[in-house]
């Protein structure tokens, strides 16, 4: 009996389609373009509220799982987490503000499901967290494109 993968060999382009099947309304992708780094920051100000290495560890390796999709997406998230960082100087907030924010942030997420009629992508993978980010940054470029 073979044992499948824990990782996915899909590419960045499978990713990213397979997240837009359930962010097609335009309301509910408007709400992920806002919740989804909200989402990404409150999380780091958590985690940088508890433990700043394990966050930088944490970082780095979600970082080298973007690198393994996309040298330009790592780079652009490179970026975005240190765009974060230097939110969270500048907003010196404490974990229980951090996590309200997270809170509220997913509150808005599940609501733009519920109007788009669709179950969120992670309840189908967990690695779709993850790929959130990417498909918000992905779909704001495509709209600036056109």
């Amino acid at each position: 009996m073979s044992r499948q993968p824990r990782m996915s060999r899909r590419t960045l382009e499978q990713w990213l389609s397979e997240y837009s099947v359930s962010h097609q309304n335009l309301i509910n992708k408007k709400i992920h373009w806002l919740c989804v780094p909200t989402i990404f920051v409150s999380l780091l100000g958590m985690g940088m509220s508890l433990s700043v290495w394990f966050t930088l560890v944490l970082s780095a390796l979600v970082l080298l799982f973007y690198m393994r999709l996309s040298t330009p997406l790592f780079l652009a998230m490179g970026i975005f987490i240190l765009i974060c960082l230097s939110v969270m100087t500048m907003l010196p907030w404490g974990f229980k503000v951090w996590a309200g924010v997270f809170i509220v942030a997913w509150i808005g997420q599940f609501i733009g499901h519920k109007i788009e009629g669709k179950k969120p992508s992670f309840f189908e993978d967990l690695q779709f967290l993850l790929i959130g980010p990417a498909w918000v940054a992905n779909s704001l470029m495509a709209d600036k494109n056109n």
